[in-house]
Protein backbone atom coordinates (compact mmCIF):
# COMPACT_ATOMS: atom_id res chain seq x y z
CA UNK A 1 0.00 0.00 0.00
CA UNK A 2 1.72 3.63 -1.35
CA UNK A 3 1.83 6.02 1.71
CA UNK A 4 0.81 9.83 0.75
CA UNK A 5 1.89 12.31 3.09
CA UNK A 6 -0.47 14.74 2.45
CA UNK A 7 -4.27 15.03 3.01
CA UNK A 8 -7.24 15.78 0.26
CA UNK A 9 -7.20 18.99 2.60
CA UNK A 10 -2.91 20.35 1.80
CA UNK A 11 -3.53 19.01 -1.96
CA UNK A 12 -6.77 21.32 -2.18
CA UNK A 13 -4.49 24.27 -0.54
CA UNK A 14 -1.51 23.81 -2.16
CA UNK A 15 -3.61 23.83 -5.86
CA UNK A 16 -5.86 27.40 -4.70
CA UNK A 17 -1.78 28.51 -4.10
CA UNK A 18 -1.28 27.92 -7.52
CA UNK A 19 -4.76 28.91 -8.38
CA UNK A 20 -5.90 25.85 -10.07
CA UNK A 21 -8.34 23.67 -9.61
CA UNK A 22 -7.52 19.79 -9.96
CA UNK A 23 -4.24 17.77 -10.10
CA UNK A 24 -5.21 17.25 -13.41
CA UNK A 25 -4.75 20.65 -14.35
CA UNK A 26 -1.01 20.34 -13.76
CA UNK A 27 -0.60 18.86 -16.80
CA UNK A 28 -2.53 20.83 -19.50
CA UNK A 29 0.70 21.70 -20.80
CA UNK A 30 1.31 17.85 -22.39
CA UNK A 31 -0.64 17.12 -25.35
CA UNK A 32 -3.61 14.96 -24.85
CA UNK A 33 -2.46 12.34 -27.36
CA UNK A 34 0.68 12.22 -24.88
CA UNK A 35 -0.79 11.02 -21.78
CA UNK A 36 -1.68 8.21 -19.81
CA UNK A 37 -4.23 5.88 -20.85
CA UNK A 38 -3.94 7.38 -24.60
CA UNK A 39 -0.65 6.85 -25.18
CA UNK A 40 -0.06 6.21 -29.34
CA UNK A 41 2.47 3.60 -28.83
CA UNK A 42 3.69 1.62 -31.69
CA UNK A 43 3.48 -2.24 -30.88
CA UNK A 44 5.99 -4.30 -29.04
CA UNK A 45 10.03 -4.78 -30.72
CA UNK A 46 12.70 -7.27 -29.57
CA UNK A 47 15.73 -5.50 -27.50
CA UNK A 48 17.77 -6.49 -30.34
CA UNK A 49 15.74 -3.81 -32.33
CA UNK A 50 15.36 -1.49 -29.09
CA UNK A 51 19.26 -1.31 -29.28
CA UNK A 52 19.63 -0.57 -32.79
CA UNK A 53 16.96 1.76 -33.01
CA UNK A 54 18.45 3.74 -30.02
CA UNK A 55 22.44 4.22 -31.70
CA UNK A 56 21.10 5.15 -34.58
CA UNK A 57 19.07 7.83 -32.70
CA UNK A 58 22.33 8.75 -30.60
CA UNK A 59 24.67 8.90 -33.68
CA UNK A 60 22.63 12.34 -34.52
CA UNK A 61 23.99 13.56 -31.04
CA UNK A 62 26.52 16.17 -31.04
CA UNK A 63 29.59 14.63 -29.38
CA UNK A 64 32.91 16.25 -28.60
CA UNK A 65 35.19 13.59 -30.10
CA UNK A 66 33.91 14.77 -33.64
CA UNK A 67 33.32 18.33 -33.13
CA UNK A 68 35.70 21.05 -32.17
CA UNK A 69 33.94 22.79 -29.17
CA UNK A 70 34.86 26.34 -27.93
CA UNK A 71 31.61 26.25 -25.31
CA UNK A 72 32.53 26.52 -21.75
CA UNK A 73 30.89 29.28 -19.56
CA UNK A 74 31.21 26.81 -16.31
CA UNK A 75 31.60 23.05 -17.99
CA UNK A 76 34.45 22.11 -20.03
CA UNK A 77 36.20 19.56 -21.92
CA UNK A 78 39.29 18.50 -19.98
CA UNK A 79 41.15 15.28 -21.17
CA UNK A 80 40.29 12.43 -18.72
CA UNK A 81 42.75 9.89 -17.87
CA UNK A 82 41.87 5.76 -18.13
CA UNK A 83 42.45 5.45 -14.90
CA UNK A 84 39.78 7.35 -13.27
CA UNK A 85 36.59 5.66 -15.06
CA UNK A 86 38.37 2.38 -13.87
CA UNK A 87 38.75 2.88 -10.54
CA UNK A 88 35.30 4.90 -9.95
CA UNK A 89 33.66 1.41 -11.56
CA UNK A 90 34.75 -0.67 -8.90
CA UNK A 91 31.97 -2.40 -7.26
CA UNK A 92 32.88 -1.81 -3.57
CA UNK A 93 33.74 1.98 -4.82
CA UNK A 94 30.82 2.42 -6.91
CA UNK A 95 28.28 1.35 -4.57
CA UNK A 96 29.72 2.37 -1.00
CA UNK A 97 28.63 5.94 -1.40
CA UNK A 98 27.23 6.81 1.50
CA UNK A 99 29.17 5.81 4.90
CA UNK A 100 27.33 5.85 8.07
CA UNK A 101 29.05 2.89 9.39
CA UNK A 102 32.88 3.92 9.27
CA UNK A 103 33.41 -0.44 9.78
CA UNK A 104 31.56 -1.19 6.34
CA UNK A 105 33.29 1.83 4.45
CA UNK A 106 36.48 2.03 5.38
CA UNK A 107 37.35 2.45 1.41
CA UNK A 108 35.16 5.35 0.38
CA UNK A 109 35.80 7.42 4.19
CA UNK A 110 39.55 7.04 2.90
CA UNK A 111 38.82 8.16 -0.48
CA UNK A 112 37.14 11.22 0.80
CA UNK A 113 39.53 12.06 3.75
CA UNK A 114 42.19 11.93 0.41
CA UNK A 115 39.86 14.22 -1.35
CA UNK A 116 39.49 16.68 1.03
CA UNK A 117 43.39 16.89 1.72
CA UNK A 118 43.99 17.10 -1.81
CA UNK A 119 41.90 19.97 -1.98
CA UNK A 120 43.16 21.53 0.84
CA UNK A 121 46.51 21.91 -0.74
CA UNK A 122 44.88 23.37 -4.00
CA UNK A 123 43.08 25.92 -2.46
CA UNK A 124 45.69 27.10 -0.51
CA UNK A 125 43.21 26.59 2.63
CA UNK A 126 43.34 24.39 5.57
CA UNK A 127 39.60 22.53 5.78
CA UNK A 128 37.53 21.18 2.97
CA UNK A 129 34.26 19.42 3.71
CA UNK A 130 33.43 16.26 1.45
CA UNK A 131 31.63 17.82 -1.40
CA UNK A 132 28.53 19.24 -2.25
CA UNK A 133 26.63 18.80 -5.66
CA UNK A 134 28.29 22.16 -8.16
CA UNK A 135 30.21 25.16 -7.34
CA UNK A 136 26.52 27.15 -7.64
CA UNK A 137 25.33 25.32 -4.22
CA UNK A 138 28.77 24.95 -2.38
CA UNK A 139 28.69 29.06 -2.77
CA UNK A 140 25.38 28.98 -1.67
CA UNK A 141 26.48 27.11 1.28
CA UNK A 142 29.64 29.22 1.83
CA UNK A 143 27.31 32.71 2.32
CA UNK A 144 25.02 30.90 4.48
CA UNK A 145 27.82 29.98 6.29
CA UNK A 146 29.31 33.49 6.33
CA UNK A 147 25.77 34.93 7.82
CA UNK A 148 26.24 31.96 10.77
CA UNK A 149 29.19 32.89 11.41
CA UNK A 150 28.28 36.68 11.84
CA UNK A 151 25.69 35.65 14.42
CA UNK A 152 22.92 38.15 13.14
CA UNK A 153 25.02 41.26 13.20
CA UNK A 154 25.82 41.86 9.48
CA UNK A 155 23.44 40.64 7.06
CA UNK A 156 24.91 42.19 3.82
CA UNK A 157 26.32 39.56 1.16
CA UNK A 158 28.31 41.58 -1.77
CA UNK A 159 28.62 40.13 -5.06
CA UNK A 160 30.61 40.41 -7.90
CA UNK A 161 29.36 41.71 -11.13
CA UNK A 162 31.83 39.38 -12.73
CA UNK A 163 30.03 36.02 -11.00
CA UNK A 164 29.14 33.48 -13.08
CA UNK A 165 24.79 34.37 -13.66
CA UNK A 166 23.71 31.04 -12.18
CA UNK A 167 25.39 31.00 -9.40
CA UNK A 168 24.38 34.74 -8.64
CA UNK A 169 20.87 33.08 -9.21
CA UNK A 170 21.82 29.88 -7.07
CA UNK A 171 22.70 32.04 -3.72
CA UNK A 172 19.53 34.85 -4.66
CA UNK A 173 17.16 31.43 -4.48
CA UNK A 174 19.22 30.32 -1.22
CA UNK A 175 18.60 33.62 0.87
CA UNK A 176 14.85 33.86 -0.02
CA UNK A 177 13.06 34.38 2.93
CA UNK A 178 16.10 34.89 5.16
CA UNK A 179 17.31 38.23 7.04
CA UNK A 180 19.85 38.88 4.24
CA UNK A 181 20.54 41.58 1.50
CA UNK A 182 22.76 40.91 -1.64
CA UNK A 183 24.48 44.24 -2.76
CA UNK A 184 25.72 44.57 -6.52
CA UNK A 185 28.41 46.53 -7.53
CA UNK A 186 26.94 46.84 -11.02
CA UNK A 187 27.56 45.17 -14.66
CA UNK A 188 31.74 46.54 -15.12
CA UNK A 189 33.99 43.26 -14.64
CA UNK A 190 37.09 43.61 -12.60
CA UNK A 191 35.74 46.62 -10.88
CA UNK A 192 37.65 46.19 -7.41
CA UNK A 193 37.58 49.62 -6.19
CA UNK A 194 33.38 49.39 -6.66
CA UNK A 195 32.95 46.16 -4.53
CA UNK A 196 35.39 48.10 -1.73
CA UNK A 197 32.88 50.99 -1.41
CA UNK A 198 30.43 48.60 -0.90
CA UNK A 199 32.30 46.98 2.14
CA UNK A 200 30.52 48.44 5.74
CA UNK A 201 30.12 47.53 9.14
CA UNK A 202 26.84 45.38 7.81
CA UNK A 203 28.74 42.97 5.44
CA UNK A 204 28.85 39.38 6.19
CA UNK A 205 30.92 38.63 2.95
CA UNK A 206 32.49 39.53 -0.50
CA UNK A 207 32.16 37.04 -3.06
CA UNK A 208 34.36 37.20 -6.02
CA UNK A 209 35.33 34.68 -9.13
CA UNK A 210 38.77 34.55 -10.19
CA UNK A 211 39.21 33.60 -13.21
CA UNK A 212 35.81 35.34 -13.43
CA UNK A 213 32.70 34.61 -15.92
CA UNK A 214 34.79 36.27 -18.48
CA UNK A 215 37.73 34.92 -17.55
CA UNK A 216 39.83 37.57 -16.03
CA UNK A 217 41.74 37.26 -13.05
CA UNK A 218 40.51 39.43 -9.82
CA UNK A 219 42.81 41.34 -7.49
CA UNK A 220 41.93 39.30 -4.70
CA UNK A 221 44.47 40.00 -2.03
CA UNK A 222 43.47 43.93 -2.36
CA UNK A 223 39.83 43.16 -2.07
CA UNK A 224 41.00 40.27 0.50
CA UNK A 225 42.51 42.64 2.79
CA UNK A 226 39.48 45.60 1.97
CA UNK A 227 36.95 42.76 3.04
CA UNK A 228 39.58 41.99 6.17
CA UNK A 229 39.20 45.70 7.21
CA UNK A 230 35.73 46.08 7.06
CA UNK A 231 35.10 43.28 9.68
CA UNK A 232 33.58 40.84 6.75
CA UNK A 233 34.99 37.73 5.15
CA UNK A 234 36.20 36.62 1.60
CA UNK A 235 34.74 34.39 -0.49
CA UNK A 236 36.51 33.09 -3.59
CA UNK A 237 35.25 30.92 -6.76
CA UNK A 238 37.93 29.78 -8.13
CA UNK A 239 38.77 27.45 -11.60
CA UNK A 240 40.62 24.43 -9.92
CA UNK A 241 42.62 24.03 -13.23
CA UNK A 242 43.86 27.75 -13.02
CA UNK A 243 45.16 26.53 -9.25
CA UNK A 244 47.25 24.43 -10.76
CA UNK A 245 49.58 27.51 -12.05
CA UNK A 246 48.54 30.41 -10.47
CA UNK A 247 48.27 31.35 -6.92
CA UNK A 248 45.57 29.48 -4.47
CA UNK A 249 43.24 32.13 -3.20
CA UNK A 250 43.29 31.12 0.05
CA UNK A 251 47.29 32.25 -0.14
CA UNK A 252 46.17 35.87 -0.95
CA UNK A 253 43.81 35.70 2.08
CA UNK A 254 39.73 34.05 1.22
CA UNK A 255 38.46 32.89 4.06
CA UNK A 256 36.51 31.08 1.86
CA UNK A 257 37.28 28.96 -1.72
CA UNK A 258 34.86 27.71 -3.65
CA UNK A 259 35.07 25.98 -7.29
CA UNK A 260 33.33 23.58 -8.98
CA UNK A 261 34.99 20.31 -9.62
CA UNK A 262 33.33 19.20 -13.24
CA UNK A 263 37.54 19.98 -14.97
CA UNK A 264 38.74 17.35 -12.27
CA UNK A 265 37.88 14.44 -14.30
CA UNK A 266 34.31 14.62 -14.69
CA UNK A 267 32.73 14.73 -18.37
CA UNK A 268 30.53 17.61 -19.57
CA UNK A 269 27.68 14.90 -19.60
CA UNK A 270 25.12 16.90 -20.67
CA UNK A 271 25.47 19.42 -17.91
CA UNK A 272 25.76 16.99 -14.81
CA UNK A 273 26.60 15.94 -12.10
CA UNK A 274 28.90 18.33 -10.98
CA UNK A 275 30.91 17.92 -8.08
CA UNK A 276 30.97 21.14 -5.61
CA UNK A 277 33.99 22.34 -3.51
CA UNK A 278 33.70 24.08 0.07
CA UNK A 279 36.80 24.75 2.08
CA UNK A 280 37.72 27.08 4.73
CA UNK A 281 39.74 28.32 7.23
CA UNK A 282 40.13 26.00 10.52
CA UNK A 283 38.86 28.49 12.33
CA UNK A 284 35.15 28.63 10.74
CA UNK A 285 35.09 24.56 10.96
CA UNK A 286 31.92 24.58 13.14
CA UNK A 287 30.10 26.31 10.78
CA UNK A 288 31.33 23.99 7.43
CA UNK A 289 28.40 22.58 5.86
CA UNK A 290 28.46 18.76 5.15
CA UNK A 291 30.35 16.12 5.83
CA UNK A 292 34.31 16.25 7.15
CA UNK A 293 36.07 12.76 7.17
CA UNK A 294 38.87 12.63 9.72
CA UNK A 295 41.67 9.85 10.29
CA UNK A 296 41.70 8.44 13.61
CA UNK A 297 43.57 5.02 15.69
CA UNK A 298 41.61 2.17 16.94
CA UNK A 299 41.81 0.01 19.63
CA UNK A 300 44.57 -1.77 18.22
CA UNK A 301 46.60 1.24 16.79
CA UNK A 302 45.43 0.74 13.46
CA UNK A 303 44.74 3.78 11.37
CA UNK A 304 41.44 4.21 10.61
CA UNK A 305 38.49 6.95 9.26
CA UNK A 306 35.13 8.32 10.56
CA UNK A 307 32.67 10.92 10.08
CA UNK A 308 34.34 13.95 12.33
CA UNK A 309 31.64 16.58 11.70
CA UNK A 310 28.54 15.86 10.39
CA UNK A 311 26.03 19.03 10.25
CA UNK A 312 22.99 17.83 8.39
CA UNK A 313 19.42 17.03 9.74
CA UNK A 314 20.34 13.16 9.37
CA UNK A 315 23.14 13.59 11.94
CA UNK A 316 21.59 16.55 14.55
CA UNK A 317 18.76 18.61 15.49
CA UNK A 318 17.02 20.29 12.63
CA UNK A 319 17.69 23.44 14.03
CA UNK A 320 21.60 23.13 15.38
CA UNK A 321 22.28 22.05 11.23
CA UNK A 322 23.76 23.88 9.13
CA UNK A 323 22.72 22.46 5.93
CA UNK A 324 19.63 20.45 5.30
CA UNK A 325 20.43 19.20 1.07
CA UNK A 326 21.98 16.21 0.78
CA UNK A 327 26.10 17.86 0.80
CA UNK A 328 28.07 15.21 -1.19
CA UNK A 329 28.85 13.69 -4.29
CA UNK A 330 30.97 11.14 -2.89
CA UNK A 331 30.96 9.36 -6.14
CA UNK A 332 32.25 12.67 -8.91
CA UNK A 333 34.66 13.39 -5.43
CA UNK A 334 36.48 9.77 -5.93
CA UNK A 335 36.63 11.17 -9.75
CA UNK A 336 38.33 14.64 -8.70
CA UNK A 337 40.57 12.29 -6.51
CA UNK A 338 41.73 9.51 -8.99
CA UNK A 339 42.36 12.64 -11.54
CA UNK A 340 44.42 14.53 -8.82
CA UNK A 341 45.90 11.60 -7.78
CA UNK A 342 47.13 10.36 -11.57
CA UNK A 343 48.05 13.80 -12.85
CA UNK A 344 50.00 14.76 -10.18
CA UNK A 345 51.28 18.24 -9.65
CA UNK A 346 53.35 18.36 -12.45
CA UNK A 347 50.55 16.98 -14.47
CA UNK A 348 47.89 19.41 -13.49
CA UNK A 349 50.69 22.24 -14.04
CA UNK A 350 50.79 21.17 -17.58
CA UNK A 351 47.28 20.99 -18.26
CA UNK A 352 46.85 25.03 -16.50
CA UNK A 353 49.99 25.52 -19.17
CA UNK A 354 48.23 24.28 -21.87
CA UNK A 355 44.77 25.88 -21.34
CA UNK A 356 46.41 28.88 -20.93
CA UNK A 357 48.73 29.14 -24.01
CA UNK A 358 46.19 27.92 -26.08
CA UNK A 359 43.37 30.28 -25.00
CA UNK A 360 45.99 32.85 -25.79
CA UNK A 361 46.77 32.05 -29.35
CA UNK A 362 42.91 31.56 -29.82
CA UNK A 363 42.74 35.30 -28.51
CA UNK A 364 45.77 36.70 -30.49
CA UNK A 365 44.22 34.75 -34.01
CA UNK A 366 40.75 35.53 -33.64
CA UNK A 367 41.95 39.60 -32.78
CA UNK A 368 43.51 39.50 -36.35
CA UNK A 369 39.81 39.14 -38.01
CA UNK A 370 38.02 42.67 -39.57
CA UNK A 371 35.09 44.34 -36.72
CA UNK A 372 36.42 41.70 -34.18
CA UNK A 373 37.17 42.81 -30.23
CA UNK A 374 38.61 40.73 -27.85
CA UNK A 375 37.95 41.55 -24.37
CA UNK A 376 36.67 44.87 -25.08
CA UNK A 377 35.71 45.78 -21.45
CA UNK A 378 39.22 45.21 -20.34
CA UNK A 379 41.64 44.72 -23.29
CA UNK A 380 44.66 44.09 -21.08
CA UNK A 381 43.09 42.16 -18.20
CA UNK A 382 44.81 38.79 -17.63
CA UNK A 383 42.34 36.18 -18.17
CA UNK A 384 42.32 32.20 -18.45
CA UNK A 385 40.95 29.63 -20.96
CA UNK A 386 37.83 31.84 -21.42
CA UNK A 387 37.43 35.52 -23.15
CA UNK A 388 35.43 37.57 -24.84
CA UNK A 389 34.77 38.06 -28.33
CA UNK A 390 32.84 40.82 -29.51
CA UNK A 391 31.28 40.30 -33.31
CA UNK A 392 29.83 42.20 -35.73
CA UNK A 393 26.85 39.78 -35.99
CA UNK A 394 24.85 38.47 -33.14
CA UNK A 395 26.23 35.57 -31.25
CA UNK A 396 23.78 33.18 -31.93
CA UNK A 397 23.85 33.55 -35.37
CA UNK A 398 27.28 33.47 -35.30
CA UNK A 399 27.02 29.75 -33.68
CA UNK A 400 23.99 28.64 -35.95
CA UNK A 401 26.55 29.15 -38.85
CA UNK A 402 29.64 27.47 -37.04
CA UNK A 403 27.88 24.39 -36.46
CA UNK A 404 25.74 24.09 -39.67
CA UNK A 405 28.78 25.03 -42.11
CA UNK A 406 31.76 24.07 -40.35
CA UNK A 407 30.73 21.62 -37.88
CA UNK A 408 32.18 23.92 -34.64
CA UNK A 409 30.31 24.17 -31.51
CA UNK A 410 30.89 27.48 -30.31
CA UNK A 411 31.33 29.80 -27.59
CA UNK A 412 28.88 30.78 -25.30
CA UNK A 413 26.20 33.37 -26.52
CA UNK A 414 26.08 36.19 -23.84
CA UNK A 415 22.80 37.71 -25.07
CA UNK A 416 21.45 35.28 -23.18
CA UNK A 417 22.61 37.10 -19.91
CA UNK A 418 21.56 40.57 -21.24
CA UNK A 419 20.13 41.45 -24.06
CA UNK A 420 22.69 44.58 -24.93
CA UNK A 421 25.35 41.83 -24.86
CA UNK A 422 24.05 39.43 -27.97
CA UNK A 423 26.91 40.25 -30.22
CA UNK A 424 29.48 38.97 -27.60
CA UNK A 425 30.67 35.22 -27.46
CA UNK A 426 32.16 34.08 -24.60
CA UNK A 427 34.98 31.38 -26.03
CA UNK A 428 36.79 28.82 -24.17
CA UNK A 429 40.11 27.15 -24.85
CA UNK A 430 41.26 23.93 -23.11
CA UNK A 431 44.46 21.80 -23.74
CA UNK A 432 41.62 19.48 -25.97
CA UNK A 433 41.57 21.83 -28.48
CA UNK A 434 44.64 21.63 -31.04
CA UNK A 435 45.68 24.62 -32.38
CA UNK A 436 44.63 23.31 -36.33
CA UNK A 437 41.11 23.66 -34.49
CA UNK A 438 41.95 26.81 -33.08
CA UNK A 439 42.83 27.79 -36.88
CA UNK A 440 39.69 26.43 -38.24
CA UNK A 441 37.33 28.18 -35.76
CA UNK A 442 39.25 31.66 -36.62
CA UNK A 443 38.46 30.87 -40.46
CA UNK A 444 35.17 29.99 -40.06
CA UNK A 445 34.30 33.29 -37.61
CA UNK A 446 35.79 35.17 -40.89
CA UNK A 447 33.24 33.28 -42.82
CA UNK A 448 30.28 33.83 -40.16
CA UNK A 449 30.83 37.57 -39.52
CA UNK A 450 31.12 38.47 -43.06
Amino acid sequence: MAYIPHTDAERAAMLQAIGLRSMTELFTDIPEGLRFPDLDLPPPISEMEVMREMRSRAEGNLDLDHHPCFLGAGTYNHYIPATVDDVLRRGELYTSYTPYQPELSQGMLQAMFEFQSMICRLTGMEVSNASHYDGATALAEAVLMALGLARGKRRKIILSPALHPQYRTVVETYLRGADATVADAGDTPGGAAALEALLDDQTAALVLQTPNFYGQFEAVERLAAAAHAAGALLIAVADPISLGLFQAPGDQGADMVVADGQPLGIPPSFGGPHLGILTSRKAHVRGLAGRLVGATSDAAGERGYVLTLGTREQHIRRERATSNICTNAALTALAATVYLATMGRRGLRRVAELCYHKSHYAADTIARLPGVKINPQAPDHPFFKEFVVELAKPAAEVNRILLAEFGIIGGYDLGREASDLEQRMLIAVTEMNTCAEIDQLAAALRHATA
